[in-house]
């Protein structure tokens, strides 16, 4: 990957690396490389005993993947990545929000795939706090998206209470 947005900044050259799996090649048998690398969901499942010891694997979950079949792992994930596979696949929002809420996850949650500009702020309201923008998209105009708006109205990861209680309102005299 190039170009990435961790934390609200664009980090150059991130140093993750993504595994896809080829056609024909077999999650048990590929081989994972070693320095940092993001493993499809099939690969740690298929090698768990091996890559469970290692702190330097993610996983990525495509969208019709379930996240609680990492529930037992969450704790020493440092990274798990969240496939857009194309921009109008909105599942990956409901797998960021119970990583988030439901599993407690803590580490950084990178949504990858077709990750536009349009989607970063709702992203980061689910839980995602590191986006692999499109290549063919400039990452510094993306994450201007995180601010789009100034104050959300509902609750969500980012902000537990909605508006409605989080602004105290006066009374108007006549």
């Amino acid at each position: 990957m190039r170009n990435v947005i961790k934390d609200r900044q664009v980090v150059a050259n991130d140093d993750w690396n993504l595994l896809k799996l080829n056609e024909g090649e077999a999650a048990e048998s590929i081989l994972v490389p070693a320095g940092k690398v993001i493993v499809p969901l099939a690969v740690w499942q298929a090698q768990h005993a091996a890559l469970q010891a290692r702190s330097d694997v993610g996983v990525w979950i495509d969208s019709h993947e379930r996240p609680e079949v990492l529930k037992n792992d969450v704790a020493r994930l440092p990274l798990i990545a969240v496939n857009f596979p194309k921009f109008a696949d909105g599942r990956g929002y409901s797998t960021a929000y119970n990583l988030r809420v439901r599993l407690k996850y803590t580490g950084e949650l990178r949504a990858i795939g077709d990750v536009l500009r349009d989607q970063m702020f709702y992203m980061q309201r689910v839980g995602f706090n590191a986006y692999a923008v499109r290549e063919d998209r400039d990452a510094h105009d993306a994450l201007k998206s995180l601010t789009d708006f100034s104050e959300p109205y509902q609750n969500s990861v980012d902000i537990a209470v909605p508006l409605f209680r989080r602004v105290q309102r006066t009374g108007v005299s006549a």
